[in-house]
């Protein structure tokens, strides 16, 4: 992919990554973001990534606390 620039010909623009997507999407159920972070997540993250990538965490906060819960009940 490229982006346009200045006229200095074409500049690549990075990839999203799942690294980067998993960062996001973390930050943002701790609820905690730089301004100038959060405007680079939304240039380069898919929103189909962080949309993935947030239902699968809250189905793995889900299963954390249904086992938190059965221990203590079971304790």
């Amino acid at each position: 992919m490229t982006a346009p620039n200045d006229g200095r010909g074409p500049v690549a623009v990075p990839r999203p990554s799942l690294w980067r997507t998993i960062k996001a999407v973390a930050w943002g159920f701790f609820g905690v973001r730089k301004h100038s972070e959060y405007q680079e997540d939304i240039s380069r993250l898919s929103p189909l990534h962080i949309v993935a990538v947030g239902f699968v965490a809250v189905l793995v906060l889900i299963a954390v606390l249904l086992a938190l819960v059965k221990f203590a009940v079971s304790t």
